[in-house]
Order: structure tokens, then C-alpha cells, then sequence
């Protein structure tokens, strides 16, 4: 196997998979490394007790909070990477959030290129990825070119009761976009069944939306492209100049390799691809690759997330729940001028799903009654805008493990979001029979450990002292390093970032064509 490669991409999920297809026609050698293995196909993908409660899905690593304290991340390392385990929504980010924006607790700040530069790109990863939609309902909805690649998910009786319920109370419920590969007008040929197991768990019919599925594959098609496993990225090193990335240290199998590439693309996750830079300090580069800014590793950000149960008296027979979302309040209301966030359903919880997320509350409840409440929940998903602070960051610890020094931001605005929810609810006109009357509500709270949307950790921008990459991603300070995963955000908006993760690897995968041909 040749060691010299035209492009080498580290990370095969939303950013370095889309990219890899993206470039696979090029005909230039391409290599992938992925330091997970190809996700098994195995009857344990749709166990709710294996992935949710023993966490078989989920590597044996440690982090460190800002108080030193261990705790595992929500991670997952596999072909694909965190699109393994993604819910699919595939949602594009509001026009407004790549402008600068007042919030309760601060700015989110202007991004260096404009929607208008990204919405292009938009339309081609909805094309790749399958997205299902519905234009002109989402009174947030940014301009598009083209409407979605196909039709919207429909929704089940009890969600499109919800939906109708919604638009007689006079609020504007949409179609959620989502990523799955579903025919619901020719169902027997149909690669999605429309299952419960989706949010959290692998696809055991390779019928979602994943980078794996409909990049990686699609990729390794062209003899060019060379995908490489269990091969952890430790390290690159640079010339006698610290101008460019002369090679990459991969250790596999208990060996290490090495690698030349010309171009050299991160995306391993906005905290490993903060790491990796920190790890790779030199003497042209001491406090860590391309942090002349010492902006490596800062303004990590996360939604201020919750998941929220609504126990209703009559059964939620729903099983594929999470087609409905509902932005009203994304950018505020009357009486709270700054920006709420996003609402929509997620996955239809299941009874096991409570020990693994609230294993004290839940542990002492036999299962029945778990089971119960499951069948009687109606499932949503609450999404703030988190804001970048500078002392919101990745450092590494002396063994060179990761410490996430985080403190919350933005939380009012969560709970507004949560209060209003909860009053629609009360207030819907429903049938008396859909609510308990005291309304029992169950609220989860994603804490540091849940970093699914983890973004931030080296932003891109026109200011090498404010900013690590430029406009094209490319590390200000060496000539051919890039970095195409979360990791590149100014702001994070509300909604799922991985749409805009595979838009902008398709952006700049453009760039490198021109560059490389």
C-alpha cells in the first residue's frame, strides 16, 4: 500500500465522508482514516437495552469536566462517525444565523460567508443525503433553489392530529426534513420500514441517511479512494518551516504508521480535531498546530438541549414520531425579544430508554410502569442556541486525554422554550382525554456528556488572531491543512448541525478541486 496520497482525510462522518465522495471522481488518490471500524450489522442495533442502557455502542473513553471530574462521552466511533447514531434531522440553518445576532446572554457572531454562499451547497447535500421536506411551511425557512429531493414523511394519526391541533391554535407546524430512504408511495421497494429504532441507533437495514451509506460507500466505488480502520490519527507533523503538514502519524494495530499527503483534511469531531492540533505542538507551532491565535480548542459549543415527554391518558400508538417540528418562537415571541429555538418530535421513547437516561429516577420503577409510560408519551425535542465563549474550551490533561471546560450559557432562553411548550399544550383545545389533567411532564436535561452537536473548537473567519481557518477552511497558518467538520463554526444556531457540516464539505471540496486538478 502506497504511503504518498493526493488528499488525506482523517474522519469519515458528516465532513470527511461527504467530502471523500465529493472527491472520489477526481481520480486523485485519496486516503480516509477512520479510527473506529465499520458499525456491525447485528440483531443488537434495534436492542433499546444494549444501545441505550449498556451503552454498547459507545468506546470506553474518558473525559474530564472543568472541576477534573471523569465522565464518558456520548461518542461514537465507526465509518460514518456520529451519523451512525444521528436522528437524521437534516436541517439547514436560518438565513439570520450566519448574520450576527443579540441573545438573552450574548452575541452569536457573524460568519465570514453568507447564506447565500452556502445554499447552493445545501441543495446538493439534501440531493446526496436524501432528504425528505416540504417547502413553504417552516415560517423560518431560509430562500432555496430547489425544492427538497423528495416528498415529505408523512405524518401518523396522533402526529397529524398534533399538526392539525397546532394549526387551529394558529401556530405553523411543518414537515420535518429528514434523511431517511423512504418510498412511502411504493413501499415494497422501499429500503426504510419506517421502524421505531431510529434516533440513537445504528440502522440495521442501512436505510438512513448516514455517511457511511451515501458517502463512504459511494466513495470506495473509485479505485482511487482508500479507506483505512481502527486507524487513530495521533499526530501530524510538519516541515523545517511549520508551513505545511509533511506527514501523519497513525497508530494501528498497536504500530505506528506513517502518511504523506499533499492536502491534509481534519474532521475528526470538534473536540478530537482540537486535540489532534494540540497534540501535534512543535517548535514552529508550540501552543499546538495552527493556534498562533490561541483559538484552538475555544468557543466550544452545544444546543442547550432537552427531551420532553408528554404523558397523554389515550395511547400515542405513534411508531416513526419525529416528522413534525415547529419554529414559531425560533428568533423569539411577544414579550421575550431574543431568539427561543427549534421544537420537534424525536424519537418515539420506548420503556428500557428511561433506565439508561434517568437511571436513579427510573431505577426504582418496575417495568411495566415504564413500559406504560412509553406507551402513553408523545416525545419532543427542545433545541437553544448555546453561545461561544472563549472559556468554553478543549485543553488536554498530561496523558493527553481531553478536559471539556464548559459552563452553560443562554439557559433562559431554554426555559422560555420549555414554558411556552408546555402552556401550548394546556391550551390546545385538545380532547380532554390527550392530556392528564395535571399534566405529568418529564424533562431530560443533555448535560456536558451528550456531544452529539459539539462544534466550534476552531472557527473559520477573515481575522487569523480571532480565527484558526479562512474562509476555505484552510488553517491560516500552514498551506495545506483543512478542517471540514463542526469544528469550523462561528455559531450554532438551533437545529441539528449536520446538514451544514456536509453543505460546507461540499464547499470546500470545490475549492480543492480547483486547487488539486
Amino acid at each position: 500500500m502506497s504511503t504518498k496520497y493526493d488528499v488525506i482525510i482523517i474522519g469519515s462522518g458528516a465532513g470527511g465522508g461527504t467530502l471523500a465522495r465529493h472527491l472520489a471522481p477526481s481520480g486523485k488518490s485519496i486516503l480516509i482514516l477512520e479510527r473506529g471500524d465499520w458499525l456491525k450489522r447485528e440483531q443488537q442495533n434495534w436492542d433499546v437495552e444494549e444501545v441505550f442502557i449498556k451503552n454498547r455502542y459507545v468506546p470506553k473513553e474518558t473525559w474530564y469536566d472543568k472541576m477534573g471530574k471523569p465522565f464518558q462521552p456520548g461518542l461514537h466511533y465507526f465509518v460514518g462517525g456520529a451519523t451512525k447514531m444521528f436522528g437524521a434531522a437534516l436541517y439547514r440553518l436560518r438565513k439570520e444565523d450566519f448574520r450576527e445576532l443579540k441573545h438573552y446572554d450574548g452575541i452569536s457572531p457573524a460568519w465570514p460567508i453568507g447564506y447565500e454562499e452556502m445554499e447552493p451547497y445545501y441543495t446538493k447535500a439534501e440531493q446526496m443525503y436524501q432528504v425528505h421536506g416540504a417547502r413553504g411551511e417552516d415560517p423560518t425557512e431560509p430562500p432555496s433553489s430547489a425544492p427538497y429531493p423528495f416528498p415529505a414523511v408523512s405524518h401518523e394519526p396522533r402526529i397529524q392530529q398534533l399538526h392539525d391541533d397546532l394549526a387551529r391554535a394558529g401556530y405553523l407546524p411543518f414537515h420535518a426534513p429528514c434523511g431517511v430512504m423512504l418510498n412511502e408511495q411504493n413501499a415494497p421497494y422501499s429500503a426504510c420500514i419506517r421502524c421505531k429504532d431510529c434516533d440513537g441507533f445504528p440502522c440495521l437495514v442501512h436505510a438512513k441517511s448516514d455517511a457511511e451509506v451515501l458517502a463512504v460507500r459511494p466513495a470506495l466505488q473509485y479505485p482511487n479512494v482508500t479507506l483505512l480502520t481502527n486507524a487513530r490519527t495521533v499526530k501530524l507533523n510538519t516541515n523545517p518551516t511549520g508551513k505545511a503538514v509533511t506527514e501523519v502519524v497513525v497508530g494501528r494495530a498497536g504500530e505506528k504508521e506513517s502518511y504523506e499527503g499533499g492536502i491534509v483534511v481534519v474532521s475528526a469531531g470538534a473536540a478530537n480535531s482540537a486535540k489532534l492540533l494540540l497534540l501535534s505542538a512543535n517548535d514552529k507551532h508550540p501552543n499546538g498546530l495552527a493556534n498562533g491565535s490561541d483559538q484552538v480548542g475555544r468557543n466550544y459549543m452545544y444546543h442547550n438541549s432537552a427531551a420532553v415527554l408528554a404523558i397523554s391518558k389515550e395511547p400515542n400508538p405513534t411508531v416513526f414520531q419525529k416528522t413534525l417540528g415547529l419554529n414559531d418562537f425560533y428568533f423569539g415571541m411577544d414579550g421575550f425579544e431574543y431568539p427561543m429555538g427549534n421544537i420537534r418530535m424525536v424519537g418515539k421513547s420506548q420503556g428500557p430508554m428511561y433506565r439508561g437516561e434517568k437511571p436513579i429516577e427510573a431505577g426504582l420503577a418496575p417495568m411495566f410502569v415504564l413500559d406504560e409510560v412509553a406507551k402513553h408519551a408523545v416525545d419532543f425535542w427542545l433545541s437553544t442556541e448555546g453561545l461561544p465563549m472563549p472559556d468554553n474550551r478543549i485543553t488536554l490533561e498530561q496523558d493527553g486525554s481531553i478536559k471539556l471546560s464548559y459552563t452553560p450559557n443562554n439557559q433562559v432562553p431554554k426555559q422560555k422554550l420549555y414554558d411556552k411548550l408546555k402552556s401550548m399544550l394546556n391550551h390546545l383545545g385538545m380532547h380532554p382525554n390527550h392530556l392528564i389533567p395535571r399534566n405529568l411532564y418529564m424533562k431530560n436535561e443533555i448535560g456536558v456528556g451528550g456531544v452529539a452537536h459539539q462544534a466550534g473548537t476552531a472557527r473559520f473567519g477573515k481575522d487569523p488572531k480571532m480565527s484558526v481557518l479562512d474562509v476555505d477552511c484552510k488553517a491560516h497558518e500552514l498551506d495545506n491543512l483543512y478542517i471540514v467538520d463542526t469544528s469550523f463554526f462561528p455559531s450554532i444556531g438551533a437545529v441539528n448541525p449536520a446538514l451544514t457540516a456536509m453543505a460546507n464539505a461540499l464547499r470546500v471540496g470545490d475549492h480543492l478541486l480547483e486547487r488539486i486538478k
